[in-house]
C-alpha cells in the first residue's frame, strides 16, 4: 500500500497554487520543526529535497537515517533507509528537521531489515523500543515546551494517548498555544459529543483556554484558492 501511494504522490503535482505567495513549500519553511504520526513519503518527495538553501534553512531532513547501502543514494523517498543510534546524529540549527513520530514505510530495522511502522494499540510501548523515536518524541516534548511554543495541528484525530499527554503537559508547565486544522475544528478534541446527556470533556477543557485558532477548510481548498482562511493560517506565526 504504501509503495503504491509513493508511486501516486511522484505523479502528482504538489503545489495547487501558481502564485508563489500561496507556495506549500514557503509555508512549510516557516515551522521551526515539523512532526508527522503518517508513515507515507509524500514530503520526502515533494518537500525536504526542494529546501536547498532556501530562506532560513540550508535544507530539511529526517534526522537519524542513512542510505541501507553506503555508497548508494539516490534521493528518492522509495529508497529504504536504514537507521542511525541516537548518539550518532545531532540536530543542526540551518537543517529544518522533521521528525516521524511512528517510523516510516522506507525505514529498515532489525537483523532480518522489517519495516519500521508503528500502528495500532499500545503505541508507547512499541515507540520504547526503538531508541530513534524514543529520541524523537523527546525532541517532540522538548520543543512544545519551550516557552512562547505554538503548535498547529493538522489532520490529528486526538486519539493517541502518549501524543496528549505531551501536549497536555505542556500545555500545564509553559502555557503552549494550539492552532487545529481538521474539518471538525476544535472540536475534534471533545470525545464526550456523541452522549445523550452532556459531560464536559477534562481534555478539552483542558486545551479549550489554548486554542489561538482554527481552520475546517481541507488544505487542498485553502492553498488553491481560499485567500481568508490562508490568511487566517498564516496569522499563527508570530
Amino acid at each position: 500500500m504504501f509503495n503504491a501511494m509513493a508511486q501516486a504522490f511522484m505523479r502528482r503535482e504538489f503545489e495547487l497554487n501558481i502564485d508563489t505567495h500561496y507556495s506549500i513549500r514557503s509555508f512549510l519553511e516557516r515551522f521551526d520543526a515539523i512532526f508527522t504520526l503518517n508513515q507515507d513519503t509524500l514530503l520526502e518527495y515533494h518537500y525536504l529535497h526542494a529546501v536547498v538553501g532556501r530562506g532560513r534553512w540550508s535544507a530539511a531532513r529526517v534526522p537519524g537515517i542513512k542510505p541501507l547501502n553506503p555508497g548508494h543514494q539516490t534521493g528518492l523517498p522509495l529508497d529504504r533507509v536504514a537507521l542511525m543510534q541516537p548518539d550518532e546524529f545531532d540536530l543542526n540549527a540551518r537543517i529544518q528537521p522533521y521528525f516521524k513520530l511512528h517510523g516510516s514505510s522506507n525505514w529498515m530495522s532489525g537483523p532480518t531489515g522489517e519495516r519500521l511502522l508503528v500502528m495500532g494499540g499500545n503505541k508507547a510501548i512499541s515507540i520504547n523500543q526503538f531508541p530513534i523515536l524514543t529520541r524523537y518524541h523527546a525532541e517532540f516534548q522538548r520543543l512544545i515546551n519551550v516557552g512562547g511554543s505554538r503548535l498547529m495541528v493538522i489532520g490529528y484525530s486526538f486519539s493517541d494517548a502518549h501524543i496528549n499527554k505531551v501536549i497536555g503537559e505542556a500545555i500545564d508547565a509553559n502555557r503552549l498555544k494550539l492552532f487545529i486544522v481538521d474539518p471538525q475544528g476544535v472540536d475534534v478534541i471533545d470525545k464526550c459529543k456523541p452522549t445523550p446527556i452532556r459531560i464536559p470533556d477534562p481534555y478539552m477543557e483542558k486545551l479549550a483556554p489554548h486554542i489561538i485558532g482554527a481552520s475546517r477548510r481541507s488544505l487542498v481548498e485553502t492553498f488553491a484558492s481560499d485567500v481568508v482562511e490562508f490568511d487566517k493560517l498564516s496569522r499563527f506565526f508570530p
